[in-house]
C-alpha cells in the first residue's frame, strides 16, 4: 500500500485552487513523484506564466496532467494498443506517455512539437485538485500543466516548503501551494515515447523513474529502446538538470579514497554523501552523509537532502557514485545530469 501523505489540503483549498486554475493563474501542488507548477493546458497565456516564472526554454516541454477519469482521446490523435496496456497497468502513478498531440490542443505544452507528454498521478490532493478542475471547465475536460515548482535546471521540490522557498514573490502575490506531505517516490516520472510507433520507432525511454523499463517490457512484452536522435524533447532530459547551487561532484570510489586522504579537496568545507558509515579519524574538513543504500529510499531523500546541504554553506557536494545498474537507472540519472551542471578541479595528486 501507498504512504498516504502526512499533512493534506483541505477541500477548501483545494477548491480555491482550482477556481486559481480556471482562472488563468498558477497554482502549486503535490504529486507522488514531486510537487508541480500548474496552469490550464489549453489556456497558452496561462502556461506562459509557468516558463516566466521557472525561467524555463519555450521549447523545452512540460507535462499534462489528468484525473482518472479524464478523456485521454481529448488531448491526443491516437490512443495506441501499447498506451491501453501502460495506462492498465501503471495509471495512476508515475509514468508519463508521450502521444501524438490532438490537433486543438496548442502546442505550447510540447514546445513547439506535434507530441504530448501526458500523465495521470496517484496524489490523493493532485487528484482532487485535478478533479475539481476539470469540473469547472465547460466540456468536463481540463488539463493541468504542470513541471517541477523549482527554477529551470535547479533542484525539484519534494515538500509544500520547497516550493514557497522557491518562489516567494508567486506565493506573495496569491499563488497557492497546496499541502500534500513529503513526495511518496522523490523523483520525477518516468517518460515514454509512444507517438512514433507507426514509424517504427519505440517505445523509447526518454527519462528513467520509478516505473523501469524492465516493468514496462513485461507489460508490453518488447524491449524498450534507449533515446535517438530524432526522439521529441522531453522535461528534464537535459545534460545539465536537477543541479543543487553549491557545486556537486560525482565521485568513483577511487575518487573517494583520495578525498578521504585529503587529495583534491577545495577550499572550504565539503560534504561527502555516502553509503558507509563515515570512517574513523575524518578530515576535520569533511563532514560525512550517510544515505540508505536502496535506491527507491535513496530516491526518496534525494533532493530534500540536496536542498537541505545547499543551504549549510559547504565548498562542494561529493556524491559517492551509485551502483551501476538497473535498480539505480533513475538514480544515477538525476545524480548525472545534476553533476553535468559544474565543471569542477578534481586533482587528486
Amino acid at each position: 500500500m501507498p504512504v498516504q501523505p502526512s499533512l493534506t489540503a483541505s477541500a477548501q483549498d483545494i477548491a480555491a485552487a482550482a477556481q486559481r486554475l480556471l482562472d488563468g493563474e498558477l497554482a502549486a501542488f503535490p504529486t507522488e513523484t514531486v510537487y508541480g507548477l500548474g496552469a490550464d493546458a489549453e489556456n497558452p497565456q496561462a502556461v506562459g506564466k509557468i516558463y516566466a516564472a521557472k525561467g524555463r526554454p519555450s521549447n523545452h516541454p512540460v507535462i499534462v496532467h489528468i484525473a482518472p477519469h479524464g478523456d485521454l482521446s481529448y488531448w491526443v490523435s491516437e490512443v495506441p494498443p501499447e498506451a491501453r496496456l501502460l495506462i492498465d497497468a501503471f495509471w495512476p502513478g508515475p509514468l508519463t506517455l508521450i502521444l501524438k498531440r490532438a490537433p486543438h490542443i496548442a502546442d505550447t505544452v510540447s514546445g513547439g512539437q506535434d507530441s504530448i507528454g501526458i500523465r495521470c498521478p496517484s496524489h490523493p490532493v493532485a487528484q482532487a485538485l485535478l478533479a475539481a478542475f476539470a469540473a469547472g471547465k465547460p466540456n468536463g475536460q481540463g488539463g493541468v500543466a504542470a513541471p517541477s515548482a523549482n527554477k529551470f535546471g535547479q533542484v525539484s521540490p519534494t515538500r509544500a516548503d520547497h516550493v514557497k522557498n522557491e518562489f516567494p514573490d508567486e506565493v506573495a502575490a496569491g499563488m497557492p501551494v497546496l499541502e500534500g506531505g513529503a513526495s511518496e517516490v522523490g523523483i520525477e516520472s518516468t517518460i515514454l515515447d509512444l507517438s512514433r510507433l507507426d514509424r517504427g520507432a519505440g517505445p523509447v525511454l526518454l527519462r528513467p523513474g520509478h516505473i523501469s523499463a524492465a516493468q514496462i517490457e513485461a507489460v508490453l512484452g518488447v524491449q524498450v529502446f534507449a533515446p535517438d536522435a530524432a526522439a521529441p524533447r522531453a522535461s528534464g532530459t537535459l545534460k545539465a538538470h536537477y543541479a543543487p547551487r553549491t557545486a556537486l561532484e560525482l565521485a568513483s570510489d577511487a575518487r573517494l579514497q583520495a578525498v578521504l586522504q585529503g587529495r583534491g579537496l577545495p577550499a572550504g568545507k565539503v560534504v561527502v554523501v555516502a553509503y558507509a558509515p563515515p570512517p574513523a579519524g575524518l578530515d576535520a574538513r569533511i563532514q560525512w552523509q550517510q544515505v540508505p543504500a536502496d535506491p527507491a529510499r535513496y530516491a526518496q531523500a534525494l533532493y530534500a537532502l540536496l536542498r537541505d546541504l545547499d543551504g549549510q554553506g559547504f565548498a562542494r557536494i561529493i556524491v559517492q557514485a551509485p551502483p551501476d545498474n538497473d535498480d539505480w537507472h533513475a538514480v544515477n540519472d538525476r545524480i548525472g545530469r545534476a553533476a553535468a551542471a559544474f565543471t569542477l578541479d578534481t586533482t587528486d595528486l
